[in-house]
């Protein structure tokens, strides 16, 4: 039995889908701005195994992500590129789709998108106004936050506290600081659509409302997202769609936790934000997924170079694990050799790797069960006489099936490929070199140290390595 942490209850639940067998997830997608950075990576990843170790213990899994397409910072950025919105959104979801490939990540049974399900808000805004949870004023649709008695019951926030660090900000008719936007009245140069109070757009959080409800209906099994959503984006979407349907919205609530650099909080305002397509010229994508999962997903978990490192050494030794045992099977002769005790440590190990992914998806105690089975297939693998084919064939598939949920290597018909993967790393030490000089010089940045800082850049730029620092990081090209 699968047991998860209920971020709405504050404890561990046994899973107890709606539709026995089923399980429902929507978990939250991109704001098509910008590429994916490593905070948003973690999250994609998490969930994507979750999903996975749901399957493997013979769930179907109805897996929806979506895709936020209009938003305040898509607008803004297309004013800074000098191209429409929807180009922005497409070409940054196209990129979210080139990394996420990269890291293994299975594509969504559904990635619906906010630009596609305008009639649906719509109706789901025009249900709250009609019951009375939502107001209309000066063209903007709001909710009434204290008009929902449960509201704060995810967070544990109490609305009266609130309302100290509440205020309405310019523009915005309001009548609570508590109430947030439904639907936003047009504004010029902005993306629109005809609605019962005029033309306009929605808000963020009434999207993941709308379309998590069209395609898992209320009281779906598990939403999903970062620790940031749970208030107010979490917060919200409860209110409004509990409010529109009088059902509970979904039954288990789950959030990774946040990535830190060096235990500092991942910040743009301090440049230590990292591009997923950055890391991965530097780093093979099967050792950044081992990484981005070593840790529990609810802890925090913290990046530095040197634990990528060890990221990328995890990786190689169960490649070369893998490699071995493939040897190994094709040389010895079915029956011969003695493989009891092996086939006994095999038999606790599936059932210890089992049992860690059921206590909410324990991905650090699993990894560590895949290195006992990579320690007994070496041990295997040296012996003489090798286990029994038969056996070094059970520990092939019990390889095959730990991939499978953790999702380090990407498959072909079923077998990890776990070759080729140096392909991606052009001159593999110059560039780890490379990121380790970029790291020494953001630090020296944060201490105001710029006569270090300017060294670096400058004796990079004489190698032909130009440093360009950017809201989103530093990013770096060849001359």
């Amino acid at each position: 039995m699968i047991e998860l942490y209920n971020t709405l209850s504050k404890r561990k639940e046994k899973l107890i889908p709606r539709e026995p067998g089923v399980v429902r997830m929507y978990v939250c997608g991109p704001t098509t701005y910008n590429y994916i950075h490593l905070g948003n990576a973690r999250a994609v990843v998490v969930f994507d195994t979750i999903r996975r170790h749901l399957e493997y213990r013979g769930y179907q899994v109805l897996f929806v992500q979506n895709f936020t397409d209009v938003d305040d910072k898509i607008i803004n950025r297309a004013s800074q590129e000098g191209i429409p919105p929807h180009e922005v959104a497409a070409k940054y979801t196209a990129a979210y789709f080139e990394d996420a490939d990269r890291l293994n990540v299975r594509r969504a049974d559904i990635h619906p998108r906010v630009s596609e399900h305008i009639p649906e808000i719509i109706v789901l805004v025009s249900t709250l106004v009609e019951k009375g949870y939502a107001y209309v004023s000066g063209g903007d649709v709001y909710f009434a936050v204290r008009r929902f008695p449960n509201y704060g019951k995810l967070s544990g926030r109490n609305p009266d506290d609130l309302l100290a660090g509440a205020r309405i900000e310019p523009g915005e008719n309001k009548r609570d600081p508590l109430d947030f936007a439904l639907w936003k009245a047009a504004k010029p140069g902005e993306p629109k659509w005809p609605s019962p109070w005029g033309e306009g757009r929605p808000g963020w959080h009434i999207e993941c409302s709308a379309m998590a409800l069209k395609y898992l209906g209320p009281d779906f099994d598990i939403h999903g997202g970062g620790a940031d959503l749970i208030f107010p984006h979490h917060e919200n979407e409860i209110a409004q769609s509990e409010a529109a349907t009088g059902q509970p919205f979904a039954r288990y609530w789950l959030h990774n936790g946040f990535i830190t650099v060096r235990q500092e909080k991942m910040s743009k305002s301090i440049g230590n934000v990292f591009l997923v397509r950055d890391i991965l010229k530097l780093y093979p994508a099967p050792a950044v997924r081992l990484f981005l999962i070593g840790t529990h997903y609810r802890s925090p978990l913290d990046y530095a170079p040197e634990y990528l490192e060890a990221a990328v050494r995890s990786a190689e030794r169960l490649a070369n694990s893998y490699r071995l045992l493939t040897e190994a099977i094709a040389k010895q002769p079915p029956g011969e050799g003695d493989g009891s005790i092996l086939g006994e440590r095999l038999a606790a190990i599936e059932a210890a790797f089992g049992a860690a992914m059921d206590d909410d998806f324990n991905t650090a105690r699993a990894l560590a069960c895949y290195f006992d089975l990579v320690r007994e297939i070496n041990g295997a693998v040296h012996t003489s006489p090798l286990p029994p084919q038969e056996i070094l064939v059970r520990a092939m598939d019990l390889f095959c099936t730990f991939n499978r949920v953790l999702g380090i290597f990407p498959e072909k018909n079923g077998k990890p490929q776990v070759e080729g993967e140096k392909e991606h790393q052009e001159d593999d030490l110059s560039l780890r070199l490379l990121n380790l000089l970029i790291t020494v010089r953001q630090e020296a940045r944060q201490r105001k140290d710029w006569s270090t800082a300017d060294r670096i850049r400058d004796g990079l730029k004489e190698l032909g390595i130009l440093l360009e620092d950017t809201p989103e990081g530093v990013r770096w090209k060849k001359a």
